[in-house]
């Protein structure tokens, strides 16, 4: 391994220097950023609108605010934005102002919150609480449960606010709030066994979703999903900090290897039964769902290869000890298809909106429950439609988020059953909304590359009734450090494909100088680093990289989104391979302008960029002097099996595909330097990849620079975390670039 050699002196002598000469040539002065400002003051903390929640009526909404009291929710109205109502505080609820609040959700009649305290992280979305239940008429507070039993997931009132059901030790619980009388549904629960009422880690991982609890539009009947992981591998993490460190062990399925067998179950309150939903023998059910009544239970079923998926239909309102389904509706692909969320019943509970790459872009439409029925195109264009926002019943319109203005733009529109379509806003930029619930009121969020969000409220044609967050402090402070704006710019690759890139340069830039370029990327499906969007603390690593005199720039290869199916499915089955080739085509690219050193070319990549960093500085060795890899996948064989078989099959089915753009079998080709960074206790990618690339390249006799961060997750933070790591990042590239 190489001695790291740098002092956070030495790195302050070359950055002063260089920005005194940039000051002589300009004749301003302007502040110094480091890491110091970005990861561990509050210099560039901005406002923000979160929070915000609407309430029934569609124009009052509530807020979750914390003070010297306490937490307290605040009822607004969205005309005004005056506070018309503290619903609750911490007095209120526990006779106690130092007793927070960590989250809170109304029933459905708004007469009850359930309220979450002491949360205790299990992954990604997932969490422990103590959560209690305080009724706005009679200004009481309960426990849902005893907690000296262990804290609750996942804790949820039935339509009628007379349940609560939630889920500990891995089983069902239903609590009646009249009588406070607690139903254990399941009793099977055990933990790296059943999961009844969640998901498990997989699916709450790349299906995005942790809940397994769904209550009928009744609140009679309440649906769960119980998931069987005895075959499921364990994985295990030692968790440093004890004399014998012990390890954490959890169910991950590696690609190719055994998943959890899901059910779905329907507890009848009523009947204090529970059925068994009958669905086909299917490998996921990424998806449950209600339509209109009782009598529509939705099961969504997939493959292993995720290039079908069928929702089943069944009826609960038969008292039987099965809930037969039938299927109403299949979609196909010869690649994959994507799980989301976007998918709303209409009224007459015989047809749904969803969004389908049907016709090769992204775009609404309207199925119907009858198969036999062909469905109705509502959006069309070379164009993705992003995300569906919400569908106003009333006005009939469809809310969304699409790419029409290009793929590094996001834009608000809206479209009626009759596929009328309009945006509604045309400034260039990222644009995104919180809807009233009468879609009469929304808070408009704006911001672009160079330009801090900015939140107004907006009224149903889009007009501005009052700004609510201008980030005028924000602006002002990064006025002082010379900000160099995000320019956007595309290129042809060498297969005549146009990519999208952006470049940062340095204060004073001088074209007829030759400087260092610095290339961020991340390169997998579903992110894209070129967007028109406020990049937060990354803007302001990058800025600092700038000021210290490299060109900072980044571009879209083949296989990211908004550009179409066509484009982001081009590299099924190869994960690696194009995007590296485009990776090496930028570096390319960028060498031959003028004003580049193309000598000095480096990248850097965190989890599937870091990925992409390996092989663009073993296969693009020639092109990248240096490369900064952070929790990188390293071959393909080590990760999870919804995401990796999504885009690769299995690999019995493709083994060509998971070993030819593995880094760990291209070590050999490494001739730049290589910082490898991971932290041991990365549940998500594994501390096992970077392991097998350190074995790998020390096989290989390779010099390159290792660290690892004791019990940190893929995240890398914590503490002073984040700000180790950049200035090792930094002095890095002082060093090599």
């Amino acid at each position: 391994m190489k001695q790291r050699i740098h002092t956070s002196r030495y790195v302050l002598l070359i950055t002063l220097s260089f920005c005194l000469q940039l000051n002589a040539q300009n004749d301003f002065p302007f502040e110094l950023l480091s890491n110091e400002l970005i990861w561990y003051t509050e210099e560039f903390r901005g406002e923000r609108v979160g929070g915000i929640r609407s309430m029934a009526d569609g124009k009052h909404y509530t807020s979750l605010e914390r003070g010297a009291n306490g937490s307290a929710i605040v009822k607004y109205e969205y005309r005004t934005g005056e506070p018309v109502d503290t619903l609750a505080t911490s007095l209120s609820v526990f006779g106690n102002a130092d007793q927070s609040f960590r989250g809170y959700d109304f029933s459905a009649d708004e007469s009850r919150i359930m309220i979450s305290t002491s949360i205790e992280p299990l992954y990604r979305h997932s969490y422990y609480a103590d959560f209690y239940v305080y009724n706005l008429n009679s200004k009481s507070t309960v426990a849902i449960s005893d907690f000296a039993e262990g804290k609750q997931r996942l804790a949820t009132f039935s339509p009628s606010a007379g349940h609560v059901a939630f889920m500990r030790d891995n089983n069902v619980f239903v609590v009646d709030l009249e009588t406070m009388k607690e139903t254990q549904v399941t009793t099977d629960g055990e933990i790296n066994g059943i999961i009844n009422g969640a998901t498990d880690w997989v699916y709450e991982e790349e299906f995005g979703d942790d809940n397994g609890l769904f209550w009928s539009p009744s609140g009679r009947y309440l649906a769960f999903m119980r998931f069987d992981e005895t075959d499921v591998k364990e994985f295990g993490m030692p968790m440093y900090g004890d004399l014998y460190p012990d390890p954490y062990v959890f169910k991950y399925p590696k690609a190719g290897e055994q998943n959890a067998t899901v059910q779905v179950k329907v507890f009848d309150v009523e009947q204090q039964q529970t059925a068994s939903a009958t669905v086909p023998d299917a490998e996921y059910i990424p998806r449950v769902k209600w339509g209109q009544n009782d009598a529509q239970l939705l099961v969504f079923t997939m493959n292993r290869h995720q290039n079908e998926l069928t929702i089943h239909l069944g009826d609960c309102t038969q008292s039987t000890a099965t809930v037969e389904t039938e299927p109403v509706w299949t979609e196909t692909s010869s690649t994959y298809l994507d799980i989301t969320d976007d998918m709303t019943f209409l009224s007459d509970g015989k047809s749904f909106l969803m969004t389908s790459k049907r016709d090769e872009f992204n775009h609404i439409y309207q199925f119907s429950l009858d198969p036999k029925q062909e469905p109705v195109q509502l959006t069309s264009g070379k164009w993705d439609v992003i995300g569906m926002q919400g569908f106003d019943e009333k006005r009939k319109e469809i809310y969304f988020t699409c790419s029409k203005e290009g793929a590094t733009q996001t834009h608000l529109a809206r479209v009626n059953l009759k596929a009328e379509m309009e945006l509604l806003h045309s400034e260039r930029g990222t644009h995104s909304a919180a809807y009233s619930n009468s879609f009469d009121y929304y808070i408009h969020t704006y911001h672009n590359a160079n330009t801090p969000p900015v939140y107004t409220l907006r009224n149903k044609s889009g007009k501005t009734v009052r700004e609510l967050k201008d980030n005028q402090r924000l602006r002002t402070t990064l006025a002082k450090y010379n900000m160099q704006p995000k320019e956007f710019f595309s290129f042809n690759n060498d297969a005549g494909v146009e990519l999208n890139a952006w470049m940062i340069k340095p204060p004073g830039f001088n074209p007829n100088q030759e400087y260092p370029v610095y290339v961020s990327i991340y390169g997998g499906p579903g992110v894209n680093t070129v967007t028109d969007s406020w990049g937060g603390e990354n803007y302001y690593w990058h800025q600092l990289l700038a000021q210290q005199g490299y060109i900072v720039a980044s571009v879209d290869p083949r296989g990211t989104p908004k550009r179409g199916r066509k484009f982001e499915h081009s590299t099924y089955k190869e994960l690696g391979k194009l995007e590296t080739e485009d990776f090496i085509d930028f570096g390319e690219y960028l060498g031959n302008q003028s004003y580049v050193d193309a000598d000095r070319i480096g990248i850097q990549g965190w989890s599937y960029g870091g990925f992409m960093t390996l092989l663009c500085m073993t296969k693009g060795a020639d092109v990248y002097k240096a490369g900064i890899s952070v929790a990188p996948v390293t071959n393909w064989r080590y990760y999870d099996t919804i995401y990796t078989e999504r885009f690769m099959q299995t690999p019995a089915e493709n083994a060509g595909g998971y070993d030819d753009n593995s880094p760990v079998n291209h070590a050999e080709k490494l001739k730049g330097s290589l910082l490898l960074v991971h932290g041991s206790a990365d549940d998500n990618v594994h501390f096992q990849n970077s392991m097998e690339m350190v074995d790998a390249l020390v096989g290989a006799g390779k010099d390159f620079d290792f660290f690892a961060y004791p019990n940190r997750n893929h995240g890398i933070y914590g503490g002073n975390t984040r700000l180790h790591l950049f200035d090792m990042m930094l002095d890095f590239v002082h060093d090599n670039l």
